[in-house]
């Protein structure tokens, strides 16, 4: 639910909006205003499936990733996001964004790296996953933050790895 859009006045690039912070599945999110939008993918001159995002969320600083997913973009507000900002699911906050030109560096976890070591089939599955599918699972692994999902996502990933018809 979009609430207000502005634009802030200290930073051009920079943009301001208000938003409800809803719920899918698990996962609390914001969509960001369609003008917001337009202009960060006007800035990196393509629409990707996924933008790096920098800005403040009720003042405190954070980095993520805006994510098109199923035709819709939506800037997933994490667990410590929302804790350093004292919010929220249902609730109102206030949102900054810019596109974060830094570029994001992922390696494989040890943990991934140990699972895959334990389990030859699931190893040699992911390794014969294009580079940009390796890519993707090392970089969603990466940005989890507490240690139970890790692990809960490293099984998943396994599990996956093992289903696939190679």
């Amino acid at each position: 639910m979009l609430l207000k859009t502005k634009t802030n006045k200290q930073h051009n690039l920079m943009k301001s909006f208000t938003a409800k912070i809803e719920i899918i599945g698990v996962n609390p999110f914001v969509f960001v205003p369609q003008k917001i939008l337009e202009n960060l993918i006007k800035k990196i001159r393509k629409n990707k499936i996924a933008i790096p995002v920098k800005g403040t969320l009720n003042g405190n600083d954070f980095t993520q990733t805006l994510v098109n997913y199923s035709g819709e973009w939506r800037l997933y507000v994490n667990t410590p996001m929302r804790k350093q900002a004292g919010i929220d699911v249902g609730d109102i906050a206030n949102f900054t964004i810019e596109y974060d030109r830094k570029p994001f560096i992922y390696f494989m976890s040890d943990k991934l790296e140990c699972a895959l070591d334990e389990n030859k089939k699931a190893k040699d599955v992911f390794f014969k996953l294009n580079a940009s599918s390796q890519k993707k699972i090392i970089r969603y692994l990466s940005i989890l933050k507490t240690e139970e999902a890790i692990d809960r996502n490293i099984i998943k990933v396994i599990q996956e790895l093992l289903e696939k018809k190679h």
